[in-house]
């Protein structure tokens, strides 16, 4: 997404970097603007968010952006400055989020996006965006054409829309892996071999179907040193979206399966662990081997 802002984005100044880990924004500039030319080191979210008018925040859970919002608005006066929240959290934290900004006289947006990395780094990701009409405004310049494809938008309305579509979008991609993991499964020891059903698969569900299943045969799901998709946070979408489930009263029996299969990859991989891992978990449990 910063390599995507810094290179198509309409800015008229540097673009402000920080991270909780100083190192990984170092690690990020020096692989993104080497010449230091695009892009500047914040070394705190407070001196962050003093130099910016917009501020982009992305937090793998809830508790941290909320920590984070309380302590840029309990520091100074945010009048003027417009956030936007592209992290994956329960609407009611979007919700929380929206009302402590506003009340230190910021404009808040929610904006959640679908895409992998790979999907992030081409610039292809779907923000969903919800907040006030005006403030979307300010933000649309930096989404469709810069960091995405496509816009899903809720001009106008509460901006817990947005991290509400989120939940549920994510609950396919739960789904469309346990689908790919027991057919795999399936397909080797039912004799069919997986190279067939992989040909199907690109034929009949390209896209992140087809992504999903390479990651699986080459093994890739527990051959990474840093998943893609990290399994405590596949876990944490989960529990958001049984608790959506059991407000809304229904249940999500296909997310129940594979929240197991997650915890299964969280005892077997640790933080290593990935989304992708739900294979191993599904062959394991098959007598196969986790790896393949």
């Amino acid at each position: 997404m910063v390599k995507n802002l810094i290179g198509k984005a309409p800015l008229d100044t540097r673009l402000i970097i920080s991270n909780r880990n100083v190192q990984r924004a170092i690690d990020l500039q020096a692989i993104l603007d080497a010449g230091k030319e695009k892009t500047v080191i914040a070394p705190n979210v407070i001196d962050a968010v003093k130099a910016a008018d917009i501020v982009f925040t992305c937090f793998g859970d809830d508790d941290a952006m909320k920590q984070t919002a309380k302590e840029v608005s309990d520091a100074f006066n945010l009048d003027g400055k417009l956030f936007v929240d592209c992290s994956t959290v329960h609407p009611d934290t979007t919700d929380h989020l929206a009302d402590v900004f506003t009340k230190a006289d910021a404009e808040f947006v929610a904006c959640p996006v679908f895409g992998a990395p790979a999907v992030a780094d081409a610039g292809q990701l779907v923000c969903v965006l919800a907040g006030p009409e005006d403030s979307i405004r300010r933000v649309r310049p930096y989404c469709r054409g810069v960091m995405g494809k496509a816009n899903i938008e809720f001009s106008g309305q509460p901006c817990s829309k947005a991290t509400l579509l989120k939940i549920i979008g994510n609950t396919f991609i739960l789904n469309m892996i346990e689908a790919l993991a027991e057919g795999h499964t399936l397909a080797e020891k039912s004799g069919l071999g997986n190279d067939h059903l992989h040909q199907f698969i690109e034929i009949m569900f390209p896209g992140p179907y087809t992504a999903y299943s390479g990651r699986m045969m080459s093994g890739d799901y527990h051959k990474r040193e840093e998943p893609l998709f990290a399994v405590h946070l596949a876990r944490k979408d989960a529990k958001h979206a049984h608790r959506l489930a059991e407000a809304s009263g229904i249940s999500l029996k296909d997310v129940e399966v594979a929240d197991g299969h997650l915890s299964h990859v969280q005892e077997h991989m640790g933080k290593k662990g990935d989304i992708a891992g739900i294979y191993g978990a599904v062959r394991k449990e098959s007598g196969l081997k986790f790896e393949n």
